[in-house]
């Protein structure tokens, strides 16, 4: 089973949401390939989440997570928890220290809906933290030194331990993404 989770304020039907869609469909046809449309709640999404992965591990498949930015929070703590291998593309380090400046009505340009950020949701995302990661063999990380939403240095310094991949400039959308999937799918042992 493959998980791609997408990032704040973002969709399956962002490009990198579909640019994976159809590698995964062209390469790896076979694979059980799950991309939900995430609640903006916290944790009302990790509880999704969760099931979808829970409901995999009883029936004896392997995990597999793609994550971006929140995606790529989210995707550390069900690595941690669950196991499987995780690929973070300009993961969020602390998404809770940012929230502050989205409470409050926000708008989906994917999804052409408008949603409300709340402050309680701040909190929820604390708990999902992985402070310390302690499977780093399970994470490979790709960063690019441009990314103008998330200071990618918060994250070459958590994933430090881990498999690293650093390509300078770009931005936080990961410019060339569809040149990691290769890479990715190698790493994540995608059947």
């Amino acid at each position: 089973m493959l998980l791609y989770i997408h990032g704040f304020n973002s969709s399956p039907l962002s490009d990198k949401g579909r640019v994976t869609a159809q590698f995964i469909a062209q390469h790896h046809p076979g694979l059980r390939f799950y991309q939900p449309q995430l609640a903006t709640a916290p944790e009302v999404a990790m509880a999704e989440l969760c099931l979808l992965v829970e409901t995999q591990v009883q029936a004896g498949e392997p995990l597999a997570y793609i994550g971006s930015s929140l995606g790529g929070y989210y995707a550390s703590y069900l690595a941690e928890r669950y196991g499987g291998r995780a690929a973070l593309i300009n993961p969020a380090v602390r998404p809770f220290d940012l929230f502050d400046d989205f409470i409050g009505i926000q708008y989906n340009p994917y999804t052409r809906e408008s949603y409300r950020v709340l402050p309680e949701h701040k909190q929820q995302l604390v708990q999902f933290d992985t402070q310390v990661i302690r499977n780093p063999e399970r994470f490979l990380v790709c960063l690019q030194t441009g990314d103008e939403v998330l200071d990618y240095r918060a994250a070459l310094h958590k994933y430090a331990c881990c498999q690293l991949h650093i390509e300078a400039g770009g931005d936080h959308s990961f410019v060339g993404y569809e040149q990691q999937l290769q890479r990715m799918s190698q790493f994540l042992c995608l059947p």
